[in-house]
């Protein structure tokens, strides 16, 4: 099954609307930059974090990948952005890490651009650490996740997230 696609706020976003300009891309990825913080005397973890409405306009741009890091189940059954990549994120040891590592070095070249979506923007900032770790200095978090924060009643998609801003998903 397949959920109607809303179009994005803005006309000029993402692969179903005329692409960004690169000045667009620019003040998106500087804003992006100046929400992660290095700590004390040392470096950013990753290069930095996108709002989902954000990461609508940059997906489809030459260089940049969008990879969603939930599993396969939550990829098909919750629900996708089009034209993302599943790579999971299966945890944080050595060999889970070097995994994951090896499919996005398989599906994305190390120089461009990724942005790392899961569920509530947890795994996706460990996804973007472990890539920055590895070479990928454009590494971005999607802020929110997916489907976003709980809520008083312990349900997802009422508070923030992909799904809450209106951005095209799908569903099988």
């Amino acid at each position: 099954m397949s959920v109607p696609s809303q179009a994005p706020a803005q006309s000029s976003a993402g692969p179903q609307g005329d692409p960004a300009g690169a000045a667009d891309v620019a003040a998106i990825l500087a804003r992006a930059d100046a929400r992660v913080d290095a700590p004390p005397g040392g470096a950013k973890p990753y290069a930095g974090a996108v709002t989902p409405a954000e990461a609508w306009q940059l997906s489809g741009q030459p260089g940049v990948h969008f990879v969603d890091v939930r599993s396969a189940e939550e990829y098909r059954y919750v629900g996708h952005v089009p034209g993302s990549k599943l790579i999971i994120w299966r945890g944080t040891d050595d060999n889970q890490v070097a995994q994951f590592i090896a499919e996005l070095r398989a599906h994305v070249p190390p120089q461009d651009a990724v942005l790392l979506l899961c569920r509530s923007s947890v795994r996706s900032v460990r996804a973007a650490t472990a890539a920055a770790r590895e070479g990928y200095a454009r590494a971005y978090n999607i802020l929110e996740g997916f489907e976003g924060k709980l809520d008083e009643q312990q349900q997802r998609g009422r508070i923030d997230g992909w799904r809450k801003a209106g951005l095209p998903w799908k569903q099988e």
